[in-house]
């Protein structure tokens, strides 16, 4: 147990993760499979994160050209270009070289390229969101961030999330390249869409890879749908299957409670608490 608990230790200085251990089994576990599994979770998060600020900047931003406007609870300042009023539409986050702390105590430095091509509520529209050398607490984030709408029924609107040239850097320079595409669908909120903070988001399917600079690589797919409310900043439901190495278990992100608790279960059963 306390090797264990030891080697966990290791994820507690790699991305956004704190550990605990609730197994009392002793496997063997290296800490860099440890550390990547940590990383694997904390791209997906941050992924998530970016996304749900690039709705809310292209929600609730004018697109009259103002040169200090700020959207509720960005702490960036925001620039807004369109295409003589039309699309696209090109918002500009600048969180600042020192950085700044959001409405949840992220401290983010540099910018957001948010590029919407169209309403993204209509079928077929995209919003692209691009890093400039961008951090969430201390942790190096690049790549891009496709959102295209790809509803076929109206009353259940879907989106497709492709991340391309993904990269995190973590506290101690371990990198973690990425990419992936996962299908989106609002299950909530639909009759309100200028109104983000009542949207509820299941991810039903779809699979990221994310390999470490040690050549080792985890596939993340999702197993049970994802719950995402907008109003958490975490996902709050569902399973993701992680596959690489000597890893091969699932993610549990809980019983759709507000927090930031999931669960890591090896296939023999070997059970990780975690905390994000």
């Amino acid at each position: 147990m306390k090797k264990t608990a030891i080697l966990l230790t290791a994820i507690c200085a790699t991305a956004l993760l704190y550990v605990s251990c609730s197994s009392d089994n002793h496997e063997e576990t290296t800490s860099t499979s440890l550390v990547n599994i940590g990383a694997s979770v904390a791209v997906d998060t941050s992924n998530e994160m970016d996304l749900s600020t690039g709705l809310l900047i292209s929600t609730n931003t004018s697109t009259t050209g103002k040169t200090a406007e700020t959207a509720p609870g960005i702490c960036a300042t925001i620039t807004v270009t369109t295409n003589g009023g039309g699309y696209p539409k090109v918002f500009l986050a600048d969180f600042g070289t020192v950085g700044c702390t959001d409405a949840n105590n992220l401290t983010r430095k540099g910018k957001l390229k948010v590029t919407l091509f169209g309403p993204i509520t209509e079928t077929g529209s995209k919003m692209t969101i691009e890093r400039i050398d961008y951090s969430i607490k201390g942790i190096k984030l690049e790549g891009i961030i496709e959102y295209t709408n790809t509803t076929t029924v109206a009353t259940v609107p879907q989106w497709t999330r492709k991340v391309t040239n993904g990269k995190l850097t973590d506290l101690q320079g371990g990198v973690y390249t990425n990419s992936g595409i996962y299908t989106t669908k609002q299950t909530a909120g639909v009759d309100t869409p200028l109104v983000l903070s009542d949207n509820v988001y299941e991810i039903t399917e779809g699979t990221h890879t994310v390999t470490a600079s040690n050549g080792e690589t985890l596939t993340l797919t999702v197993k049970e749908p994802l719950i995402k409310k907008y109003s958490c900043l975490f996902i709050s439901k569902g399973q993701l299957k992680v596959q690489g190495g000597i890893l091969n278990g699932v993610v549990d992100y809980g019983n759709n409670d507000c927090d930031a608790l999931y669960t890591y279960t090896h296939e023999n059963g070997s059970s990780f608490n975690l905390s994000m």
